[in-house]
């Protein structure tokens, strides 16, 4: 599911803000994070979890044997509690600056929303789309597909990816987060 490349970049902007607030909240545009926040809402949540997986890939991998029909009411449970946090995101960003007592449990919400989704999404990832993949013939699954590009332009009017794509790069440029270079991981030192 090309959802989650939006999402993870999403996380990447949360994981990049939390040194940020605890350095300088002030610094920080507080514009970005809204509209980051309101992304994960719209694309990630009303989208991609509420209209995807919990009304067509869950139900199907919940009623399977093995060990993928347990994940889907964890997964459901961690959607509503991403809900949540983002709720608190969308509060908090919403004004000019992040108010000084805001900033450390900013930082913090931001911390579990990504070591929750990075969790999440793996198992997702790895284990239930794989299983709800095995329901299907191929044809069905292009069926599939095209049922959910459906449900898409009817959320969106267009191409909700590509729209959430553009929007998601211009946070990242806002925060000097768009040079992939950057995380380039240090040659290792060694002793």
């Amino acid at each position: 599911m090309r959802e989650h490349g939006v999402l993870r970049r999403a996380l990447l902007v949360y994981r990049e803000a939390v040194p940020r607030l605890r350095q300088d909240a002030a610094k920080l545009d507080p514009a970005a994070l809204h509209q980051t926040a309101s992304l994960f809402r719209t694309f990630g949540e009303d989208y991609h979890e509420k209209m995807l997986e919990e009304q067509h890939i869950f139900p199907v991998v919940k009623k399977m044997k093995g060990r993928a029909a347990k994940y889907p009411d964890i997964l459901v449970a961690q959607h509503q509690r991403g809900r949540e946090i983002t709720a608190f995101m969308l509060s908090v960003t919403s004004q000019s600056r992040i108010a000084g007592g805001n900033a450390e449990p900013l930082a913090r919400a931001f911390e579990s929303m990504v070591r929750m989704y990075q969790q999440h999404a793996a198992r997702e990832d790895t284990i239930v789309f794989p299983a709800w993949k095995q329901n299907f013939t191929n044809k069905q699954l292009d069926e599939l597909g095209d049922q959910f590009e459906e449900i898409e332009h009817k959320m969106f009017g267009k191409d909700g990816f590509d729209d959430a794509e553009q929007k998601i790069s211009r946070i990242e440029e806002t925060l000097g987060l768009a040079d992939l270079a950057q995380f380039t991981a240090p040659p290792i030192q060694k002793g």
